[in-house]
């Protein structure tokens, strides 16, 4: 396994991280598809024996069962200094008009509720999963320097928003000599490829560590398009529909592409998909979520493949400009 640093932070990471939110309580929440606390161990110890040490959830995944089950995990099998947990707040957990959002209330409130949860003393990385509109970004950020001061949380991350909510919030950080973002997750792969144009150059030019969600376009990268998944998740899952749906005709070619390259290579579709992304300059860890042995292997198997300039071009090349989704 590779290791990089965090941005500009001094903080080591694996070159994959296991997304998390495949792992919990599947009557809990809205993910039925997830795969229950016996399920889901055999992925987190062979994550660790690939030498994987970064892991991200979220307290609003499962309702809260996937911190839980990631915490028992990591306690049973790693040594906490040994490894790097990410979790977020924003999505609602709880009724109520503040159970959810970025508010000062919700933001102490829900560090406390995660921490417990994944029995743990700090999160390495505490991230916002939405921008709130409801909030000011100074209540926010005083609410989230406060947790790294008390010692709850070792780094800030955000994820999708727009470039300019980005460039306020490290700015306004920045002025007040409060702890800064040092991590953008976001929505980033073959088919959706908006964060060019913005985001990823914002990153550079701040020294944000890029943790792309859903590398394989929620499995579109990963087969023919013309086998559609058959999942319960991809039955279920409402938000991956909206994603990609009025652009899939040049989706397809970009599909075909890759599948072209790994029949030439010898390997999956996920392998080349997940290559690309980590050749990407800008790119830390794709986020890679695992529900089958495959998913761990394609992605182990990845690191180690260079696409060459020409398979670059090809399955660049088709790619049209996508409407900008994902920041809801």
């Amino acid at each position: 396994m590779e290791y990089v640093s965090l941005g500009r932070t001094g903080l080591k990471v694996s070159r994959l991280c296991l997304g998390c939110m495949s792992y919990g309580v599947p009557a809990r929440g809205a993910h039925p598809w997830t795969l229950d606390e016996d399920q889901s161990r055999p992925f987190f110890t062979r994550a660790l024996e690939h030498g994987i040490n970064f892991f991200d959830t979220s307290n609003s995944y499962s309702d809260g069962t996937s911190e839980e089950i990631l915490g028992r995990a990591l306690r049973d099998l790693a040594r906490r200094e040994e490894v790097v947990i990410a979790t977020k707040v924003y999505y609602p957990t709880r009724p109520g008009p503040n159970g959810r959002g970025l508010s000062r209330k919700a933001i102490l409130g829900e560090i406390d509720a995660s921490l417990q949860r994944l029995g743990t003393d700090y999160v390495d990385l505490y991230q916002i999963h939405r921008w709130d509109n409801t909030t000011p970004i100074e209540e926010t950020l005083e609410a989230l320097n406060d947790v790294v001061k008390a010692g709850k949380a070792r780094y800030l991350g955000a994820s999708s928003m727009h470039a300019w909510q980005f460039c306020k919030a490290l700015y306004i950080a920045d002025r007040h000599g409060w702890s800064r973002f040092v991590a953008m997750q976001n929505h980033y792969n073959l088919l959706y490829r908006e964060e060019e144009r913005e985001m990823l150059g914002l990153c550079a030019a701040e020294g944000i560590g890029v943790l792309p969600w859903s590398p394989l376009a929620r499995g579109r990268l990963a087969r023919p398009w013309n086998e559609r998944s058959s999942t319960e998740r991809a039955g279920t899952d409402e938000f991956g529909k909206t994603l990609y749906a009025k652009t899939e005709e040049a989706d397809h070619v970009v599909v075909d592409r890759v599948g072209e390259i790994a029949n030439a290579r010898g390997v999956t579709r996920a392998q080349v998909a997940l290559a690309w992304l980590l050749q990407q300059p800008t790119v830390t860890a794709p986020i890679l979520g695992a529900t089958k042995a495959q998913h761990l292997e394609d992605g182990i198997a990845a690191l180690s493949l260079r696409l060459i300039p020409e398979e670059v071009a090809r399955i660049e090349e088709p790619y049209v400009p996508h409407p900008v989704l994902g920041f809801a």
